[in-house]
């Protein structure tokens, strides 16, 4: 929202130019503007890039069982729920020391704290969680 409490114009393109210039309604040059497409963190190829090597076996095996069951509709959410995990595991997997910590927490020697004293009104959403079932 500018000073003046208005929302700025759109930029527009300006005609009479081969591929014209992004202009907005001030006239300011936006022609070094780029876009870069962002990749979808669930794509399976993304997936596969990102994890370490050791994970890709595992994530193969799920995947390729999921999407068999995909071909029923029922399927198909379980496939989104399965790649957003082996998502946020390729993410978590590439942190220095993650190996470390996952077998800390395991083995039940990783430092932790109460989740009441992490999220303070930890207590109250909880409730309203399971108020919502």
């Amino acid at each position: 929202m500018g000073r003046d409490g208005l929302v700025p114009a759109l930029p527009r393109l300006r005609p009479g130019r081969c591929g014209g210039s992004l202009r907005t309604a001030g006239e300011r040059n936006l022609s070094h503007v780029t876009a870069q497409p962002t990749e979808d963190p669930a794509d399976p190829l993304v997936i596969l890039r990102e994890l370490p090597e050791r994970e890709r076996e595992e994530f193969l095996r799920q995947y390729h069982q999921a999407v068999d069951a995909a071909h029923d509709p029922a399927g198909y959410q379980h496939l989104r729920r399965l790649l957003h995990v082996w998502s946020l595991t390729a993410i978590a997997a590439g942190q220095p020391g993650y190996y470390e910590e996952l077998a800390a927490a395991r083995a039940g020697t990783a430092t932790t704290v109460p989740v009441a004293d992490a999220i303070p009104d930890w207590t109250e959403r909880a409730a309203a969680a399971r108020d919502r079932r």
